[in-house]
């Protein structure tokens, strides 16, 4: 399973690196393979666990304000490990050159 998921803190000004950094460790020491873009981040493992990660991840971002928004998209497929790479690799191939990353 994949998930991207964001954390947005409202109502703490136009800076939220520092409260998205120390986030962003709880997704480094998870052990989940995981890519970070600039909108969100992409997650790959079982329900349970990134389940697991994105309210520990919404829980610490909490602590420190009033209001958060968390989104969270999920892109389930049976029979298909290592998506988090092999879905670009996939369009790469198609379209005949390396894409952006």
């Amino acid at each position: 399973m994949l998930i991207e998921f964001s954390i947005i803190p409202v109502g703490v000004g136009s800076s939220i690196g520092d409260r998205l950094a120390e986030v962003l460790k709880i997704v480094d020491t998870s052990g989940l393979p995981y890519k970070v873009n600039p909108m969100g981040t992409v997650v790959e493992g079982e329900w349970n666990e990134v389940m697991k990660l994105v309210k520990k991840c919404h829980k610490t971002a909490m602590k420190s304000g009033e209001r958060l928004i968390t989104t969270i998209s999920i892109d389930d497929r049976k029979g298909k490990p290592n998506r988090i790479d092999e879905k670009v690799k996939s369009i790469e191939r198609r379209i005949g050159k390396s894409l952006k990353k």
